[in-house]
C-alpha cells in the first residue's frame, strides 16, 4: 500500500468509535468494502458518496487487503 493511500484512513476514538473512516468522515472502510463484496461497482459508491473520491475506494480496498495479511500473536505471559 502507498503512503499517499494510507494517509486517506484514519482512526479517531470520536469519530465512528474509532473505526477505519476514510479521511475523518463517518464513512468507515467496512461501509465501502461491504458495498463493493454487494456487487456495487465503484461508480455507484462515489455516487452515493459525492464527497469520496476513487483514490478513497482504493485506500479502503489496499487498507483491508494489507490488514488481511497481518499476524496477530499472544504476548507471552510474565
Amino acid at each position: 500500500m502507498t503512503t499517499e493511500l494510507l494517509e486517506r484512513i484514519t482512526h479517531d476514538p470520536a469519530v465512528m468509535g474509532g473505526r477505519p473512516c476514510i479521511r475523518g468522515m463517518r464513512v468507515t472502510v467496512g461501509t465501502i468494502l461491504g458495498l463493493l463484496a454487494a456487487g456495487h461497482p465503484v461508480e455507484e459508491v462515489l455516487t452515493l458518496y459525492p464527497y469520496l473520491e476513487r483514490d478513497d475506494v482504493m485506500a479502503a480496498l489496499s487498507y483491508a487487503a494489507w490488514r488481511v495479511e497481518e499476524v496477530e500473536l499472544p504476548l507471552k505471559a510474565s
